[in-house]
């Protein structure tokens, strides 16, 4: 798994609309990446939704916010939609950048899918902090008390 202080690796995948998004979007700003299991499922539309709560306080904070799952553009758009999301979601059905990244599977009833993990990329697209088998209860506001302490540093440095 990608540890702080390793490059982002640089990526190119759709959003919901299917738009392309890449690293370099991001270029100068803060960055959010989170891996979530499955669209329209409890702990996943929880986490949408406080990222989407919350996005006012990440914009004035200059910290862009991605969610990434395998599930294809239409079933993000469907999801987005139904929950009036604000944060792009970003497609990875094949799964190579949870691959490339080194994320870690779990089985759930049968089926395989990705930890819930979130990345915290600097301005300058290096990992500062990694977050795994993340609750997404609240994890949104410690996202943001982390980064703000982590913004802080390099302002007084």
């Amino acid at each position: 798994m990608l540890t702080p202080g390793t490059p982002f690796p640089d990526f190119a995948v759709p959003n919901q609309d299917g738009e392309t998004t890449k690293l370099a979007d991001f270029a100068d700003h803060w960055l959010v990446v989170y891996f979530y299991p499955k669209d329209d499922t409890p702990g996943c539309t929880i986490q949408g939704q406080s990222f989407t709560a919350t996005k006012a306080e990440f914009d004035a904070s200059d910290i862009n916010i991605v969610g990434v799952s395998a599930d294809d553009v239409t079933s993000h758009k469907n999801f987005w939609t139904k929950f009036a999301f604000t944060i792009d979601l970003l497609a990875d059905p094949d799964s190579k950048l949870m691959r490339t990244l080194g994320l870690p599977q779990k089985e759930w009833k049968g089926m395989k899918f990705w930890e819930r993990t979130t990345f915290v990329v600097d301005p300058q697209g290096v990992v500062r902090k990694v977050y795994e088998k993340v609750d997404p209860n609240g994890h949104e506001r410690v996202l943001l008390d982390d980064i703000k302490a982590l913004q802080a540093e390099r302002a007084a440095a």
